[in-house]
């Protein structure tokens, strides 16, 4: 009987923290670059929010022009892009492709469920190297987590046959374990900043090792 995992890409798999904050630090002050990445991700959801419909490529853009403006710092026109360019050479963590593997090998389907366009998934699902068996993207349905599009979009994909056997994993609390925990859904929260939230997940790692254990006991194989 198949076993779905669903994953958010960026923080969970990717490190989107490394990427976005070289990218600022470079164009807006490489002493201020811990300061404007908290900064970035405050206002990145306040765009999302406000343009659904929007590619992730435009609320990147968009996010660098307001944190421009805030530091009163002019961009070239050719540095507007910068976030989008840089992407698909954001790094995998480490322990992701075994990790990937196991849960595979185990009989785990795996789903990426992104707030980005496709050709960015494709590009860091390439990165990491273990097949995905789709992706979800954020500039394909018109909705960005925390709203529940991603999920219902995976719903009308596949069907999932019992309830249990589909698990989401993800980093950010904000964006995936709370509308998990909304829609009823096992999660594991990757909790790579060792930050304390409500609600709890269904379990909890410092990052993908074990993360095969962790599915299997939310979801036992057979």
């Amino acid at each position: 009987m198949a076993r779905y995992a669903t994953f958010d890409c960026y923080g969970t798999l990717v490190d989107w923290n490394a990427g976005i904050s070289a990218e600022l630090g470079r164009l807006l002050g490489e002493r201020d670059a811990e300061r404007l990445l908290a900064r970035y991700h405050e206002v990145e959801p306040e765009v999302q929010a406000e343009h659904p419909e929007m590619s992730y490529r435009d609320v990147m853009a968009t996010v660098l022009a307001r944190l421009a403006d805030e530091e009163a710092v002019e961009l070239p026109q050719h540095e507007r892009d910068a976030l989008g360019r840089s992407l698909p050479s954001w790094p995998v963590f480490a322990e992701v492709p075994a990790a990937l593997r196991e849960a595979r090998e185990r009989g785990w389907s795996l789903v990426a469920l992104s707030n980005t366009d496709r050709e960015f998934i494709e590009a860091s699902m390439e990165a990491i190297g273990v097949p995905f068996d789709f992706a979800i993207v954020a500039g394909e349905i018109g909705s960005y987590k925390p709203a529940h599009g991603h999920w219902k979009a995976f719903a009308e994909a596949v069907d999932v046959e019992e309830p249990g056997k589909h698990v989401h994993v993800a980093q950010s609390h904000f964006h995936d374990i709370v509308p998990a925990n909304e829609l009823g859904l096992p999660s594991i929260w990757i909790n790579r900043l060792a930050e304390t939230a409500e609600p709890k997940p269904s379990r909890e790692l410092p990052d993908l090792n074990g993360l095969a254990d962790a599915l299997d006991e939310l979801s036992p194989p057979g």
